[in-house]
């Protein structure tokens, strides 16, 4: 996209108004109730299209997804049957990637040195048995909540080195830009096709979008943060990926 082109759409994007109380507000109108934001499918089979939630209700494909990341982090779950259908919550789950908290109620314990979760610990001796994922919640024009998308560790590296090397560096945080999702098809190196998610800046938001962004973005976090894992977020490891990673069923 040429600088004209994106400049008018840095003018033409438009967040909604955002009360400045609005995790209080949520709290209260939804205690003891859970909001479930709507959720973006990666394909599986190396598709070019993600699955999103329509006006009607039914799932519409599109090619790309343009929004402002107004939060974002690393979650592990940990199930200890193979996926069969059932929509079960994780035996072991760590909102914060740091910590795990067993659903039976057991010992929390360190991530960074569970056994579950190192390299070689699945089932087949491929892989971890803990799924690391990194959830991103993307606020599109003219929507009030942020949509969310959980990548796969396949795409968790392109993500790193998109925030590092294009938004970081230049000194911005992830919701001050406008930036794009779209998928590209990729096979493991035993041949399988899967998709990866590809980020791009659009444009660096106009000062008082930036500052619009950025009051959403530290009001949600209460909200974001707290979003239980879920069988949608959970990944299948397809033998052969580059380092070994999930990608998605």
């Amino acid at each position: 996209m040429s600088k004209t082109n994106a400049v008018a759409v840095a003018q033409e994007f438009t967040l909604p108004a955002i009360p400045g109380d609005l995790a209080e507000i949520l709290a209260t109108e939804m205690d003891g109730l859970n909001i479930e934001f709507d959720r973006v499918k990666i394909p599986s089979g190396g598709g070019l299209a993600f699955e999103v939630p329509g006006e009607s209700g039914e799932p519409e494909m599109v090619k790309e997804i343009t929004g402002v990341i107004v939060d974002h982090y690393g979650p592990n779950a940990f199930w200890a049957k193979k996926y069969s259908g059932e929509k079960n919550p994780p035996d072991c789950a760590s909102l914060d990637g740091k910590t795990g908290v067993e659903r039976d109620g057991g010992e929390a314990r360190s991530c960074r040195t569970c056994p579950r979760n190192q390299w070689g610990s699945a089932e087949d001796g491929i892989g971890k048995a803990c799924k690391n994922m990194h959830r991103i919640y993307l606020l599109t024009e003219g929507n009030m909540l942020p949509i969310l998308l959980t990548l796969p560790p396949t795409s968790i590296k392109a993500f790193a080195d998109y925030l590092g090397k294009r938004v970081v560096s230049r000194g911005l945080r992830s919701y001050e830009v406008l930036t794009r999702v779209s998928l590209r098809r990729e096979k493991s190196r035993s041949g399988i096709e899967y998709s990866q998610a590809v980020f791009s800046t659009v444009c660096v938001l106009p000062q008082e979008l930036q500052q619009q962004a950025a009051v959403f973005a530290a009001s949600i976090k209460d909200i974001t943060r707290m979003q239980p894992i879920e069988i949608e977020d959970y990944e299948v490891r397809v033998e052969g990926t580059a380092e070994d990673e999930d990608v998605p069923f």
